[in-house]
């Protein structure tokens, strides 16, 4: 027999439902005021069988075994011994390394009680399309006009000893040319506490950007975005112990999702990043939709564009040029600019909405390989400094393109 309720009731009962079906995870970390149906942390957490290190044979919550960074399959073999390569003696493996207190993957990395689930609304799907509109120098989104922009960044600007952005040159840089969606490297910043981490995301990006951190890294891989982060995770990188690839599924306007992998290959030689690609490349066609967009972004650490894992990348994303150029016409992403170390690659289906990309009064019209060394004038990136690209250990170059989708 149905029992009826009195409508003074029913929101109790409601409630009662709604807390039990809540629990904990390592969802993708949203700014404060998330909470709304694309709210970040909602499907498969991150953390999962694939964790970092696990397939290494070390424990989950600690980089310092014996399958830590500075093992044979460690940066700095065959092309190891450049200024500017990974490997050098800030590599993995210093005094710096996994397993200190500051190690990634601690109880309080990402997903604790800051997480996603508030009241407030974390910007709907019409979330774009504020005051900072598109063309801007804040990379900003235009969605009166039908289209979304959004500027995609790789990132690995870490510098100093501890391949962390504590020493603020990176941190500067990101500010300085405001990105919308950034798949970043060597993701670590002062404790690497859930606070710290969203600390940093706030004064770089600003409070109501989204991010997700993989877990359980020495140099952990990750993805931060002005728009709703509704998924996110990690797959196993075979070839290393200290980080995997990062992924997250992202809500911007219009019918389609964006992915958006963010990854860093080893330098041990273009064999081992050719497994790697291989390895990425059947993830994203078992996980990623056909008809969503697909970017692939951060430290490849490739000596040319013609190797095997470029080609590899080719069947999941368009790698044809004509390529991203610092202000000089120089595509090279390395410290001393001679190899294309950095990449920003999206599949076909995003390719066709690439438009130029313009900071201030200044237009590159195939995107920007950012180099403050050589960048004019410097105040079109404020607060970016001259002397940022070159600071102790700054190894890479940030590479930055620019599309603009329809919202229909």
């Amino acid at each position: 027999m149905a029992i009826k309720l009195s409508p003074f009731l029913r929101p109790f009962l409601a409630l009662g439902f709604l807390a039990l079906a809540c629990g904990e995870g390592d969802e993708p970390i949203p700014p404060p005021d998330a909470g709304t149906s694309s709210d970040a942390g909602t499907r498969p957490d991150a953390g999962t069988t694939e964790d970092a290190g696990s397939d290494a044979g070390g424990s989950t919550d600690d980089a310092g075994t014996t399958e830590d960074a500075g093992t044979d399959v460690d940066p700095g073999t065959d092309d190891a011994g450049t200024t500017e390569d990974a490997g050098t003696t800030e590599d993995a493996g210093t005094t710096t390394d996994a397993g200190t207190t500051t190690d990634a993957g601690t109880t309080t990395d990402a997903g604790t009680t800051t997480d996603a689930g508030t009241t407030t609304d974390a910007g709907t799907t019409t979330d774009a399309g504020t005051t900072t509109d598109a063309g801007t120098t804040d990379g900003g989104s235009d969605s009166e006009a039908g289209y979304t922009q959004i500027r995609l960044m790789a990132a690995n600007l870490t510098s100093g000893n501890g391949q962390d952005y504590d020493p603020g040159h990176g941190i500067r840089l990101m500010q300085g040319v405001k990105p919308d969606v950034v798949m970043i490297q060597e993701f670590n910043y002062k404790t690497d506490s859930a606070a710290d981490i969203r600390a940093m995301v706030d004064t770089t990006f600003g409070p109501g950007f989204y991010y997700y951190r993989e877990t359980g890294a020495q140099i952990p891989n990750g993805i931060i975005s002005r728009f709703p982060i509704i998924d996110s995770g990690e797959w196993t990188d075979t070839q290393v112990s200290n980080r995997d690839f990062a992924w997250a599924r992202i809500d911007i306007p219009g019918p389609r999702d964006l992915w958006v992998v963010s990854v860093h290959l080893l330098t041990s030689g273009s064999g081992v990043r050719n497994t790697e690609a291989t390895n990425l490349v059947k993830y994203i066609k078992a996980n990623v939709p056909e008809s969503d967009y697909l970017t692939i972004g951060g430290d490849f650490n490739t000596d040319s564009r013609s190797e095997s894992c470029i080609t590899t990348f080719k069947q999941v994303v368009d790698t044809a040029g004509p390529h991203p150029v610092d202000k000089n016409g120089k595509d090279g992403t390395n410290a001393s600019r001679s190899k294309p170390y950095d990449h920003v690659l999206v599949d076909a289906d995003l390719r066709q909405y690439q438009v130029p990309t313009v900071i201030g009064s200044s237009t590159f019209t195939n995107g920007l390989v950012l180099d403050s060394r050589v960048y004019t004038p410097i105040s079109e990136i404020y607060p970016a400094m001259n002397t940022d690209s070159g600071a102790s250990n700054m190894q890479h170059m940030g590479v930055i393109k620019t599309f603009r989708t329809p919202n229909f």
